[in-house]
């Protein structure tokens, strides 16, 4: 088995890689979009804020049998390795995966990362394999997704007026463009509010924001060809920015959406905030984004408050994923051991 680093200029490269991880998509998770290559060269040029993963083809006998991801950040976190792989599923059940973990494993003790984590689909398989590896389950985080075309407005219309007038105090704000420079420190500590979220018993450390990472973030989906909308409120007396929701547009694919932060600066909660942020989104995007269909969101099976709220606007839930994770140190387990 051989791990072949993939360049997103190499068009060869990125097809097959695209084509493992659909072959992949759609027997484990027929509930997803399919992977377009355009989608693959943007994730693995810029990724999420512009620290993209080091994306892999899997090569036995000459021929591609899966794909896999090695991702770390430089802007915290530096203990952890986020190892993300899968096998073709005419390739499985032949010791691929296992020398995968091992390769990657390997390069994060070289790299001094005391910790690494995987997720799976909540499928047997992926809990038996991690198991045999010493991962253990440590979160599991549910896709949700909502269909625009379900939604019930006066319902939404209701519950916005009802969030309004729990939230007299404070102003709504849309922002279609990159965040003003002379607010750009107060959004960075705005976007900090997201580490409140639960992460169970993940051993992971609150994520670092800074001007730098909020321009990294936008112009990594700018790149990637993402449409960011972001609506933030603004307490009227105080001028301090109390939370926000963003939404990305796909503008090759208007119909998809993925909604990315939703978070309330704790000294601003208890004003049905979250809620009301949300469903002024719908509204935004009704106006300006007539050809989405649906929004997908992640959260945390253990985030109750804002599932309260997604099941509210009629989020259906459409799979599950397990995140496992394990000390390197002392692991006894002699995976990627040089």
């Amino acid at each position: 088995m051989e791990l072949v680093e993939v360049d997103p200029g190499d068009r060869t490269a990125v097809r097959d890689y695209a084509a493992a991880r659909e072959a992949a998509r759609r027997v484990d998770a027929p509930w997803l979009p399919p992977l377009t290559e355009h989608e693959v060269e943007g994730r693995l040029r810029y990724g999420w804020d512009l620290e993209p993963a080091v994306g892999h083809l899997v090569v036995a006998g000459g021929e591609v049998v899966g794909w896999a991801d090695y991702e770390t950040s430089e802007y915290d976190n530096h203990h952890l390795a986020w190892l993300r792989f899968d096998v073709h599923p005419d390739h499985r059940r032949r010791g691929h995966g296992s020398e995968v973990l091992a390769a990657l494993t390997s390069r994060a003790r070289a790299e001094g990362r005391t910790s690494i984590g995987t997720d799976g689909w909540d499928h047997a398989a992926a809990s038996a394999f991690a198991s045999a590896h010493g991962l253990e389950c440590r979160s599991r985080e549910v896709l949700r997704r909502q269909v625009l075309s379900e939604l019930a407005w006066s319902e939404a219309d209701r519950l916005h007026a009802e969030s309004s007038s729990r939230a007299g105090a404070y102003e709504l704000v849309r922002l279609d463009g990159p965040v003003p420079e002379g607010e750009i420190e107060a959004f960075a500590r705005m976007v900090a509010a997201i580490n409140d979220a639960p992460v169970d018993a993940l051993d992971i450390e609150d994520e670092v924001y800074s001007p730098r990472r909020i321009r990294a973030y936008e112009d990594a989906h700018r790149l990637r060809g993402m449409r960011i909308r972001r609506l933030y409120a603004r307490h009227r007396e105080t001028g301090a920015l109390a939370g926000e929701t963003i939404v990305g547009v796909d503008t090759m694919r208007p119909h998809r959406g993925e909604q990315h932060d939703t978070a309330v600066v704790r000294a601003h909660r208890g004003h049905r905030l979250g809620l009301l942020l949300k469903l002024e989104m719908l509204r935004w995007l009704r106006d300006e984004e007539p050809r989405l269909r649906t929004i997908d969101t992640w959260n945390a099976e253990s985030n109750d408050h804002m599932i309260a709220v997604n099941e509210a606007l009629g989020y259906h839930v459409m799979g599950r994923a397990l995140l496992f994770q394990k000390p390197l140190e002392g692991d006894g387990q002699g995976v990627g051991e040089p």
